[in-house]
């Protein structure tokens, strides 16, 4: 079984790897998003047969004059209408979706096989952690796509983080399966890491439009410089700093009963105090505290939204580092990044 999760591991960053560049594709040939689309679309006004057209008001366009009729519609040469030219990046598109699907089922198998094999929860190291959390994001992404079609363009950076997690797992963090160490063997094991866990996969995906909220405005300013101009063809800024927020709010109240109550209830149980002040335990705080800052400058009407932004990106940051240079560069109650737990 452990052999077999190395192998759909591999297959699984393959499979992202392949929707990612069919996502990437579709942005490069397809149209812009549905929701500029949409944006763009000017509404018509009804008018009654053979009621008098309202004039233009003073300064803008005289819609319905410059509307198209029947008669300019695409014929075919045998007079008939052609039907309209479908977007060229749709099915690309699509196709991405279905490879993110395919590589969220890999993914799936690759954490079930590693449960299996090492008889117990399968998030019990660094390597093991970012396996779940990638899952949990992958999960949130197709349900973001699900409620939210128009903003599949943000697939390729959603693909891209997820590619980028698990290929930083295979090569620094892979560990054997092993049994895991004495102070992990506890049931607050699956409450506070599950809840970390999820939380964690839900600001995952929660950074991907607050990066690209950033550059949408500024692209929005004129601003054609890179990474500017990869703003192009993402949904309007107003859409992304709303997903943004609400994948933000969703997560914050899931990381701080795991970091602040479930952990510590943990410690307790676990060391004889609630708090330490162990690395991981300072660096989850300093998370939450920037978390907590975000939430309350988006809640400021004083406060740009780009600034409050800014705030949510500096917090997953800080999540990375907890991950990353805490485990593989602090020492502490909780540095298992190579020997079992998080």
């Amino acid at each position: 079984m452990a052999e077999l999760s190395n192998q759909l591991m591999a297959v699984t960053v393959l499979a992202y790897l392949a929707a990612m560049v069919c996502y990437a594709a579709e942005y490069a040939f397809g149209d812009r998003s549905h929701i500029g689309r949409a944006a763009a679309r000017p509404a018509r006004e009804l008018v009654g047969a053979g009621a008098p057209v309202p004039p233009a008001a003073p300064g803008e366009p005289d819609v319905l004059a410059s509307a198209p009729d029947e008669a300019d519609e695409p014929t075919s040469s045998a007079g008939t209408p052609e039907a309209p030219r479908r977007d060229r990046g749709e099915l690309l598109g699509r196709i991405a979706v279905g490879l993110n699907g395919l590589a969220f089922a890999l993914h799936l198998g690759t954490v079930v096989t590693r449960g299996v094999a090492a008889h117990r929860m399968p998030w019990g190291n660094m390597y093991e952690f970012i396996l779940a959390v990638t899952l949990v994001g992958s999960a949130v992404w197709l349900g973001v796509l699900t409620r939210r079609p128009a903003v599949r363009h943000l697939g390729l950076f959603a693909a891209l983080a997820l590619v980028v997690l698990l290929g930083a797992a295979g090569l620094i963090a892979y560990t054997p399966v092993g049994p895991l160490v004495p102070a992990l063997n506890s049931y607050w094991y699956v409450i506070h890491v599950s809840t970390i866990i999820i939380a964690s996969g839900i600001l995952l995906i929660g950074a991907v439009p607050a990066a690209m909220f950033l550059i949408r405005t500024g692209y929005d300013e004129g601003r054609r410089s890179f990474p500017y101009t990869l703003g192009a063809k993402v949904p309007a800024a107003a859409t992304l700093e709303r997903l943004t927020f609400r994948l933000h709010a969703f997560a914050f109240p899931l990381f701080t009963f795991g970091a602040l109550i479930a952990g510590p209830l943990w410690a307790e149980a676990s060391w004889g105090r609630y708090w330490g002040w162990d690395p991981k335990e300072v660096w989850a705080f300093i998370s939450w505290v920037v978390y907590a800052c975000y939430l309350h400058a988006r809640a400021t009407p004083s406060v740009k939204r780009t600034t409050a932004t800014w705030i949510a990106l500096l917090g997953f940051a800080t999540m990375l580092m907890n991950l990353f240079g805490v485990n593989l560069f602090f020492e502490g109650l909780h540095s298992y990044a190579n020997a079992g737990g998080m």
